[in-house]
Order: structure tokens, then sequence, then C-alpha cells
């Protein structure tokens, strides 16, 4: 009997493992498609490659790094400050000596080596040593989740050809490198360029605003520094004020909660209780299509009845106002009528103007041009004989 069960139980695993086989399993993700060297038969999945090290002639280190230390290693023993690259490690230490004078050299050290790992040049990042020079290293890679959009929004901050970036670095005289999730800025605190720089990246990346509308602010009030009697001024009146165009978001819906009650809610009746409180249950099947039936009916006469309602209604004369004429419709009829008068008595007094004139000619210029005329034609019939 066992062996009988334990064969039936292989012969089911076998009929299982051939509908796997058979059925096109969905895979998920992007990335989870079949690919031609999936069933290759001459590819060893197990087999283990030696290393070669042609694969990583660069080493663990950038090269960068180890062809700029004696820069950094001389800046660094000006202010006595001994420094150590390990490349076994790949790490960077500085440490004091007894030739160090300055007890804030040593901070200053540690934001070098923080540049220098930040992929800053080596010319650029020896600057931060001057005690009027200082750095700060903004992280955004917390800022937003989705990636796509985190660098979309880092190209935005970049511009085309870096013109953007450019642009920042003008107008707020830092130093800016945008590199993986952090934006290195050197500049100086006294012309709160780095605090600028910090608001401009941040609003960027957190779509509050865009690069540009900064960069115009900080246009005018460049030019509004210019005039001294400005300087006590406010400045909010002369800057744009730009407001955000983008397509509001659906609130969403909040259901209200209920007051907890710890009893359950009353069931609901069943369809073979509504049957016994209607009579149904007890009817017979002809009985029951017969309602319907009815049913069906009543509801067809009552729709039909209503569209003709709806017909008729476009036929049904409207209703005459047996009403008098208000007190508004009799001031325009008397005004109308005024106004009518006051035409037609400018137009008689246009004619009889005209007629008077015409009546008033002088007579004797009249008979007087009349002789002149005539004593004209005898002078020229004399002259012809």
């Amino acid at each position: 009997m066992a062996s009988e069960d334990e064969a039936n139980a292989a012969a089911a695993v076998a009929e299982d493992a051939e509908a796997a086989e058979g059925r096109n399993w969905r895979r998920k993700g992007k990335h989870d498609k079949p690919k031609p060297w999936d069933e290759d038969p001459n590819i060893d999945r197990w087999k283990i490659e030696k290393f070669d090290p042609a694969w990583n002639e660069g080493g663990m280190l950038e090269k960068y790094l180890q062809e700029a230390w004696p820069l950094v290693k001389g800046a660094l023993k000006e202010h006595g400050i001994s420094c150590e690259l390990n490349l076994v490690e790949g790490s960077m230490t500085v440490s004091t000596t007894r030739k160090t004078r300055d007890p804030f050299i040593i901070i200053k050290a540690r934001e070098l080596i923080k540049l220098l790992s930040r992929s800053v040049p080596a010319p650029q990042a020896i600057k931060i040593l001057d005690d009027e020079m200082n750095c700060d290293i903004i992280k955004i890679g917390g800022l937003v989740r989705n990636k796509e959009r985190f660098v979309k929004r880092r190209e935005r901050l970049l511009g085309p050809n870096l013109s953007t970036l450019k642009a920042i670095e003008i107008l707020t005289g830092c130093y800016i490198l945008v590199q993986g999730n952090t934006v290195a800025a050197m500049g100086n605190y006294r012309g709160r360029g780095l605090k600028q720089v910090r608001r401009i990246v941040e609003d960027c990346i957190k779509n509050v605003k865009h690069p540009v509308y900064h960069i115009k602010e900080l246009l005018i009030k460049r030019e509004l520094a210019k005039n001294p009697a400005l300087a006590t001024e406010n400045w909010d009146r002369f800057l744009p004020k730009f407001k955000k165009k983008n397509v509001k978001q659906k609130k969403p819906q909040t259901k209200e909660k209920k007051p907890y009650t710890p009893f359950p809610p009353p069931q609901q009746p069943s369809k073979i209780d509504l049957e016994l409180e209607n009579g149904e249950y007890f009817m017979s099947d002809k009985k029951k299509s017969a309602k319907k039936w009815q049913e069906k009916l009543e509801k067809q006469s009552g729709r039909a009845e209503e569209n003709k309602r709806k017909r008729e209604a476009a036929f049904v004369p409207p209703k005459e106002n047996t009403a008098g004429p208000s007190e508004s419709d009799k001031n325009a009829s008397d005004n109308s009528e005024i106004a009518d008068i006051a035409k037609s008595l400018k137009k008689k007094a246009k004619e009889f103007r005209k007629n008077e004139a015409q009546e008033s000619v002088i007579a004797e210029s009249y008979l007087a041009s009349n002789d002149e005329s005539r004593q004209k034609k005898k002078k020229k019939s004399t002259k012809s004989k």
C-alpha cells in the first residue's frame, strides 16, 4: 500500500511539473524578460572565471587623487599639517604636527579632504585653506524618492551646456560642482553667496521654484544694490512674483469615521426572506413569471406616457400676458415718443430755414445783374459790326 501511495504521489508531482513547463508564466518587473542566452546549451552558468587584472587597470582609487597628492601635501605642509594617502584602505588622513600654529587649520584640512572626495579639482579645493573661503556640501539624494524625477531635476539645475550653473556661479560668486547625490559649493558667507546657492539647489530639487526665476531675482537685486537711495528700502515691490501653473491634485477622499459600537451591524435580509415577506416564495413559476411580465408592462406604459408628454409640450402655445404694461414699459414708450417728436421738429426747422434762404433773394441785385448782361451783349454786337 505504501509503495502504491508513493507511486501516485510521484506521478502527481510529474504531472504538475509538466503543467508548469507548458504554462507561460508572467514575469514581473521591467527587466525580467526572456533573453536569448537563457536557453543556450553551450553556456555553463556554474563556471567561475579567474580574475584578470586587466579588468580593473585603474585600481581601487581614482587617478586624479594619486596625481594631485603631491600638490595637496605641499599646500598642507605650509600650514604645519601632515597628510597621508593610504592606497590599500583607500583613505586620506590629516593630522597636526609640532609646527602647527593655527588651531582652526585642522578643520580646514578636513574640509579639504571632503572636497577632494567629492571630485573637486585639487587646485580649487586647496583654496579652502584661506580664512575667508568656506564650503558647503548640500545633500540632495534624500529630497526626492523617484530616481527618474531626481535625475531630471538635477539636470534642470545644470541647464543646457551648463549655462544655468555658470549663471548661478557668476551671480553668487561661488564655485559649484554637482556630483552624484551631493552639490559642493565654495564661497564666502559674508556676501550670502553660499546661503543663496543652498536655497536655489533645495528649491530646484524640491520643485518649489525653477533656477531661472532665482537668476532673474539675483539680477534685479544686483541692479538695485547700485542705487544708494534704495539701500534702506524694501525691495519686494521690485522683485517679480512667479505663480506656479501646476495642475491642482485631487484631494484624497477621506471617509467619515463612524462612532465605534461594540455590537455588530444587523444582519441584512436574504433573498428568501424578502420572498417570504412578499408571498412570492409560495407562488408557482407561472405566477412569478406572470407577475414579472405585468411589472414590465407597467414600467413600459409609464415611460410611454412620459415620452408622449414631452413631445406634446413642444406644441403647447405660450401663455399670453393679459395684464397691462408695467410702469417701466410705459416710461420707455414715453421716452421713445418724445425722442421721435424732437427729431421731427428739428427736421421741420431745417426745411423752414432753407425755404427762407431761397425767398430772401434781393430783386434789385437780380435786375442789376440782368442789365449788366444786356450791356455786355450790345458791346459785343457793335464790335462785330
